[in-house]
């Protein structure tokens, strides 16, 4: 699948993945100088690109794990959604949860993105749900 890219600026970065096989491909810091986010603390990190995204798909923005497990640094928003239809700037709200400050440096790998399918459903209400094994167990309730 081709999927149309516009460089918003001459110093933005076209996703990359490391490998072929990789689904999610990083997203650079489109930046002129380092951002230094504080603990506990959300800094907006500019892409410099917007993304056509085709129908019935959209834009997923993860946290590299890397990045997340080793400083601390992941999307505020935790998974951001691009919907097809949205022409603007990749933006990624970048949140420190630790209790250092951290660095973003221009051209550091800020985050991932996954083009994923999603289903267009409508919703029917009813006054009762068809029953399974599990009924209304959730957190923890499989006892593991």
């Amino acid at each position: 699948m081709k999927i149309n890219i516009k460089k918003l600026t001459k110093t933005a970065s076209m996703p990359t993945r490391q490998h072929e096989s990789d689904a999610g491909y990083d997203l650079y810091a489109d930046i002129h100088e380092p951002i230094v986010i504080e603990p506990h603390v959300t800094e907006f990190i500019h892409t410099g690109i917007a993304i056509e995204v085709p129908e019935g798909y959209f834009g997923a923005v993860f946290a590299r794990s890397g990045l997340a497990s080793k400083q601390g640094l992941r999307p505020a928003n935790c998974t951001g959604v691009c919907d097809s239809r949205y022409r603007g700037e990749y933006i990624v709200a970048l949140h420190n949860d630790s209790v250092i400050e951290r660095t973003v440096n221009p051209g550091d790998r800020i985050a991932q993105l996954v083009v994923m399918p999603y289903l267009n459903v409508e919703f029917h209400e009813v006054d009762e749900l068809s029953s399974t094994e599990r009924g209304e167990g959730g957190f923890g309730s499989t006892g593991r």
